[in-house]
Parts: C-alpha cells; structure tokens; sequence
C-alpha cells in the first residue's frame, strides 16, 4: 500500500471542474480513477487554450492521476459495459443534469442492485429539486444565487463582484472527496454503500454560513440591512508596493500598533476592544493605511515581524512559484507529462505520513487505457476490438495502447 486511499476503484463520469477534481484529489492520493469520455471528443476541458503537446493546462492539473476509458453511454451496449466496470468499483461519481442519468439508465437505483458496497455521489448546481433544477449552470451562477458577490463587494449597497476564481466549482470538489471518504469509513463500518447527493449551492451556503452570515444566525432577532465591515479590504499600499496586515486579539492589535509607531492609538477608546475596532472599521484601516505609507513593504514586514504581527507580501502569481516559504515546503514540484512535456504542479496537499502516495501520475490521453481497464474486468481481445469496431468504445490511441500506461 502506498497512499491512503490505494485499493479503491473509482469511476468518474464528470466533466468541466467539481467532478474531476474531487476524483483527481482521491487519484492523487492512491484510488484508482477510471475516467468514462465520450468517444473521440472527451471532457470539454480537454479542448481549452493554454496547451501543451496537445493537452490543455486545466485537464493536467484536475485529471491527473487516472486512466481514461471512451465508451458511447447512449448505446444499451455502452451502458452494460459500464454496469461491469461498476460491478467491480467502490465510488461512482456523476455530475449531469438532475434526471440525465436516470435516462441513460446508469443511475444509483440502475447501478447499485449490481453492487451492495457500491458508493454513488451524484453532483449538482442547484440540486436535484426546485425551479432551479434542471438549469445549466456555471461558476457564476452560484456566486450570485449564494450572495457570494455581494460579500466580495463588502456591502449589499456596493456593485456586486465575482471572485476571480470558479470557488464554488473548487469547493464542491473538495466538499465531494471529503464525503466520499466519509462514506467508505462509514462503508468499512456497515458494510453498505449508499446514495450521497452534493449541490454547488449547498456547499458555497454551508461555506458562507460559517462566517458570512452572522446576521441570519438567530431568526428571532431582527435582521438590519447587511453590510460588510468596510469600503476598505486588508491590502495596503506601502511605499513601494502592497501587504497585507490582519489584527485580531486585543494583544495583536496593541503589537500592531508599536510596531507602526502610533503606541497612542492603544489608548484610543474606539479601538479597545474587538466590539470597537469593528463599529469603527472604516477610521481604524485609514489610520493604518497613512501609517504604512511612510516605508517600503520589506521594511514593514520585518519590523511586523519584530513585533509577532500576522502579515504577508502581495504576490503575483509569477511571485508565488519563487517565494521562500513556498520553495521551503517543496509545495511546486515539476514532472515529466508523456504528450505535455514538462509540467509543473503543486505537489499532493495533504502529507500522509503513514501512506505515503506515490507521486502524481500524469493525466491521461483520451481512451489511452481502453484495453487496459476492458481486460481487466474480463474482456477478451476479440470483445474489446468487437466493441470498438461498433464504435461502443473509442480508436483514438489504439496505435499507442498501453504505451503510456
């Protein structure tokens, strides 16, 4: 055994983000991920910009460590393959529209008779009930419905604004592989599988609620127009660039306040306590803001630093990769992609040291593992090029199979 999660199989049915990515993070961490394309066409993020060797940048980094397998899921011949792939796996994950899968016939109620262990996570936007449901959905949907943007914009009276990352796609993939790992220690327990059912909107307001939504807390209390804590965020301009500075105890804020050279705003009573400096937020952050404009950021930092205040420099993301901290704790680790050359990735998040994962194997070619995974559930050599000529299952790398494995 090397990584945690090595002995479960695992069939992806997703596309685009929060599918792929929960099952890369299991992949990555020893499951065996079966990635089920569509023949000759594949995940749409397949086909993005930013490519390499003919491999879009977003597929390496949330597919990888898995083996693909194109199978046409319209046929009933494509269905009953994957029924015998699922006869042998541990975790099934989907992501279509509410009611696709139930009319392909690859349900959990099709799937789970062929397996009692059987763990179904089917993926949502909206969920499966309401006016919502059946809708298309993207990123930004999500951050409007949730209210995501008006906090990004730090008051209900302010334009609302996208954050500038899919979060809730990224989010619910990290919500799913968590409760897929639930679901098998809960399985190792029982010795049942079961139906968990997982909505972008659900994770983004379970995710909100736990700090953003103070004000909706008690329902009994009355709720007053929500605004954020203020107009300004925590980057300040420095003399030569940005940090930022985050005060939180009474004891943070008094360092703070020595370390700026301002000792008397200790004694101002607006700012005595946490209940203070938050109804005078605006005053406090313009006074902080004037204070570090007199030096430049390394300057700050070291004497923050001095004093045991949290803060930090802005960074590019060019920045990042060359950051010490971030060089220290290996966290970017480069490989060697077969069709994609050299990649760089952040290496696995969670550092087991008890089951050590190997590295990252590099996402795969469509249909690259084909004859690979068909034998290995039984196919012969003559049924698999059988439902290859019916076009069941896909070409596209038989000249290469088992090259790249």
């Amino acid at each position: 055994m090397s990584g945690p999660m090595t002995g479960i199989k695992i069939v992806d049915l997703c596309s685009m983000m929060s599918g792929p990515w929960a099952t890369d993070i299991l992949g990555d961490q020893g499951a065996d991920v079966i990635k089920v394309e569509v023949p000759g066409k594949g995940d749409h993020v397949r086909s993005l910009p930013n490519r390499s060797g003919d491999m879009s940048a977003m597929f390496v980094n949330v597919n990888r460590s898995k083996r693909s397998l194109t199978l046409d899921l319209k046929t009933p011949e494509g269905v009953a393959v994957l029924k015998k792939l699922v006869s042998t796996a541990d975790v099934v994950v989907q992501n279509f529209r509410p009611g696709v899968v139930e009319r392909l016939g690859i349900g959990y109620d099709d799937l789970a008779p062929l397996n009692s262990k059987l763990i179904y996570l089917s993926m949502s936007g909206f969920g499966e009930r309401g006016p919502a449901s059946g809708q298309r959905v993207y990123d930004s949907l999500i951050q409007a419905l949730t209210g995501l943007t008006t906090v990004q914009a730090g008051s209900d009276e302010e334009r609302p604004r996208l954050i500038r990352t899919i979060l809730p796609d990224k989010l619910t993939a990290v919500v799913a592989a968590q409760a897929l790992s639930a679901a098998l220690f809960a399985r190792e327990r029982t010795g049942e599988g079961q139906h968990i059912r997982l909505s972008m909107l659900e994770a983004v307001l379970s995710f909100l609620w736990a700090s953003d939504m103070g004000a909706y807390t008690f329902p009994d209390q009355p709720v007053p127009l929500s605004q954020g804590g203020s107009f300004i965020d925590l980057i300040y301009q420095t003399a030569d660039g940005y940090i930022t500075v985050a005060t939180n105890s009474n004891g943070e804020w008094q360092s703070m306040c020595k370390a700026l050279g301002h000792p008397e705003w200790i004694e101002d009573e607006r700012f005595s306590t946490p209940v203070g400096r938050s109804k005078h937020i605006n005053e406090r952050l313009e006074l902080i803001q004037s204070a570090l404009l007199d030096k430049n950021s390394a300057e700050w930092l070291a004497l923050l630093d001095e004093f045991d205040v949290p803060a930090a420099p802005i960074l590019t993301r060019a920045e990042v990769i060359e950051h010490p901290q971030v060089k220290a704790a290996e966290i970017i680790v480069e490989s060697e992609h077969p069709a994609a050359g050299r990649v760089r990735q952040a290496r696995v998040a969670a550092r087991f040291l008890g089951t050590v994962p190997d590295a990252p194997k590099g996402a795969p070619l469509l249909g690259q593992h084909n004859t690979e995974i068909l034998a290995e559930i039984g196919y012969s050599t003559d049924d698999i090029a059988s439902l290859a000529a019916q076009n069941i299952i896909g070409t596209e790398q038989d000249a290469t199979a088992g090259v790249l494995a």
